[in-house]
């Protein structure tokens, strides 16, 4: 017990003289306690990587590796024989990888509903990583312009991202049937030799339903491991789907044994170049197709048909490389515990809803990175200098001119913030109308404010751009809203755009130039949350532009606006009936009691009677709801939270000699809901409050600089006022 235990070389030879019944029990019993005390120290190894795995160091990328024994050998089965004979792993520890390299990682990415699950697989990277990052993503057009956004403005120092355009690659694949739920797109793995850039010599393959729970760089050691003719790092099928025995009549593509599953691949491109991998797999899926017809898991069916004809191409990963959770899925033999897993796969129609025993433990972990705080992951790689970012060093110098002690300077800073952006959220369609009139409504809004989306659907059947300020955690609370509202879900020209939190402010007016900008529309209605239009709004809207030639002239078409203390309102269908609701005091004009000045040149008096549209003047506080073109300037972004930001950007419009043009037959209600928690800090913070005068002066000043003697009047009718 804890004693060497040494076998003299006369003791080990059984010709020796010296070697009889007697020295043979003795050895038999020797060599079992050996194989006890082996036991017992792989036990202990166990206890030891559990012990690491748990603590708190773990949590935070910095555990240290540990390299499991049975990794590269597989569960061989005498199919397989001739390739686990080139997997077996050597003794000692695997190569480690440099300090700094960089980690190559390819993704094919096409669609709104893709874009969120790669979010949630690069978060689950991020987590673990210590090294440089290089993703390259096959998307398509809808893809790469969410993705694009989302990684500008996201700014994780050493993480470098590649677009390749998937439309382009659609003509090397679209002759190949395919009955896959990934369509077209579930074909380009193959294609990855000739896409990626010729000088790439090594890359991991991801599907975008993969989770880590481990540093990627362990994976990516794995290719020191390849030899021989070995290019493709692959982990075993969990289903006996090529088994061919999962229903009557089954007839899966051919493959080696139980077959490869392509959700991880482990590809050296530079060996299957010169190999003619692109000749192999054409050859091979024309031969097949003459009898199969079409693939039924897309590049998988391909990838283990040329397999079974060149086995000594596969390397084979461990099991715990891609856990497989899908339907008929053995992956529960794939480990003792679950702090064996490395990689799950959730490569099941059925996705989180797939049947497993221990699916709790994975769908935790998956939600884990759904709602984890993705600012957190912008931290710096110590020892590992980031590749120069102009962006980032544009922010830096911004910040670096502020003066920290200024009392305003939270305020001044929100200015400069990149706050992450995930545009189209939920899956979006828009036609574009053929007579060119179209417009859009425009609003922005948090959490508190969601129950208005219905409301608002069911009041505008027109396109809708929104940008919704909410942390990772609440975006996924928002997403199971919608996917659970038949309203929402029956409207396809909505825009979502997701602009995460971030500092202590309500950036307004960055919501509002978020939404602006991802309009498919020549015109827009800048709206906010809080107001329903009048029924048939939308169409009374597109006739206007027509008659008022809003696409020859600088007009803002200015809605009427009207508020309601009634949180159940019996809507006005007409004016008529609004008039009648405003001489009863159900309705009022909007801010009547607390800002007169917001809303009073829109001249309610005049409006009550007018048949036809009139202009008005700009006054001083002006902040009507107005419908524009698209090339409108945008919102002035120092504002945020209360305050001016809507007045100052009237103001713009005034400077740019918009013409001001009241609609007679149009209005909106404001309805009643809590006071924000930003109109509380104005009410209740007197440095906030000074602060927000004093960034008015310097807006008015910089509107002077900008427009010259013309803006001059906006200081006098400050002053005026």
């Amino acid at each position: 017990d804890g004693k060497p235990v040494s076998l003299s070389p006369l003791e080990s030879q059984p010709h020796s003289p010296r070697y009889t019944a007697s020295s043979q029990r003795e050895r038999e019993s020797l060599e079992v306690r050996m194989r006890e005390v082996e036991e017992e120290n792989r036990v202990l190894r166990k206890q030891l990587s559990l012990a690491q795995s748990r603590s708190p160091s773990h949590h935070h990328g910095n555990h240290s590796k540990t390299y499991s024994m049975e990794e590269g050998t597989g569960d061989s089965e005498s199919l397989r024989a001739g390739i686990v004979a080139g997997n077996s792993s050597e003794c000692g520890q695997q190569p480690a990888v440099e300090k700094c390299e960089t980690i190559h990682v390819a993704i094919v990415c096409a669609g709104y509903n893709a874009s969120r699950d790669v979010v949630t697989l690069v978060k689950s990277v991020l987590f673990h990583r210590r090294n440089p990052l290089h993703f390259h993503l096959i998307a398509d057009a809808i893809a790469k312009q969410i993705l694009a956004t989302l990684f500008q403005t996201w700014m994780v120092p050493a993480v470098r991202i590649d677009f390749y355009d998937a439309d382009e690659l659609k003509s090397e694949v679209s002759w190949i049937p395919n009955k896959h739920y990934s369509g077209i797109y579930g074909l380009m793995k193959l294609v990855l030799t000739k896409t990626l850039p010729s000088n790439l010599e090594r890359v991991i393959v991801l599907d975008t339903d993969i989770t880590f729970a481990t540093d990627i760089a362990e994976l990516w050691a794995v290719f020191h491991k390849f030899k021989g003719q070995q290019v493709l790092g692959l982990v075993e099928n969990q289903s006996d789907w090529y088994l061919g025995n999962l229903w009557k009549n089954h007839r899966p593509w051919p493959a080696l044994g139980r077959g490869y599953n392509t959700g991880v691949i482990l590809l050296l491109l530079d060996k299957l170049r010169k190999m003619k991998w692109e000749q192999m797999w054409r050859l091979t899926a024309e031969r097949e197709l003459m009898s199969m017809l079409s693939t039924s898991l897309a590049d998988q069916d391909i990838f283990n048909a040329v397999i079974k004809q060149n086995p000594f191409l596969v390397y084979q990963l461990p099991c715990f490389w891609n856990v497989q959770l899908s339907d008929h899925t053995r992956s529960e033999q794939c480990y003792r515990d679950v702090s064996d897993l490395k990689v799950i796969h959730w490569n099941s129609p059925k996705k989180l809803r797939v049947k497993n025993k221990h699916v709790e433990f994975f769908r935790n972990l998956y939600l884990t990175f759904l709602e984890y705080d993705g600012n957190l992951l912008r931290r710096e790689l110590f020892g590992c200098p980031s590749e120069a970012d102009v962006n980032s060093e544009n922010l830096q110098k911004q910040l670096s001119e502020l003066d920290e002690d200024d009392l305003c300077y939270e305020f001044r800073r929100e200015r400069f913030t990149v706050h992450r952006t995930h545009l189209y959220f939920l899956h979006y369609e828009y036609e574009p109308a053929s007579d060119n009139t179209d417009v859009t409504l425009v609003a922005q809004l948090s959490m508190d404010r969601l129950q208005m989306l219905e409301a608002i659907c069911k009041h505008w059947e027109g396109p809708i751009s929104l940008a919704l300020y909410l942390s990772d955690a609440e975006a996924q609370q928002f997403l199971r809203y919608a996917q659970g509202s038949e309203v929402l879900m029956s409207r396809h020209n909505v825009g979502y755009h997701i602009v995460y939190k971030e500092g202590q402010f309500y950036p307004v007016n960055l919501l509002r130039n978020v939404a602006m900008k991802h309009i498919s529309t020549p015109y827009m209605f800048l709206s906010d949350i809080d107001f329903l239009p009048m029924y048939g709004l939308y169409e009374y809207l597109r006739k206007s532009v027509i008659q008022l030639d809003l696409a020859n002239t600088k007009k803002a078409l200015i809605v009427p606006a009207f508020e309601t203390l009634r949180y159940r309102l019996s809507f006005p269908k007409s004016k008529a009936e609004l008039l009648s609701m405003l001489d009863m005091g159900t309705l009022f004009t909007f801010r009547y009691h607390v800002w007169t000045k917001g809303h009073a040149p829109t001249n309610f008096a005049k409006w009550r009677t007018a048949t036809t549209p009139y202009r008005v003047e700009w006054e001083a506080d002006f902040e009507p709801y107005v419908v524009v073109r698209k090339d409108c300037p945008e919102y002035d972004r120092r504002f945020v939270g209360f305050g001016w930001n809507k007045v100052a950007h009237i103001m713009e419009l005034d400077a740019q000699e918009y013409e001001f043009t009241v609609l007679p037959n149009a209005y909106m209600i404001h309805m009643p809901h809590a006071p924000s928690f930003d109109i509380t800090k104005f009410r209740s913070n007197k440095q906030y409050r000074i602060c927000l005068k004093t960034l008015k002066e310097e807006f008015q000043q910089d509107m002077s600089r900008h427009y010259g003697f013309a803006a001059l009047k906006y200081l006098t009718a400050e002053n005026n006022s």
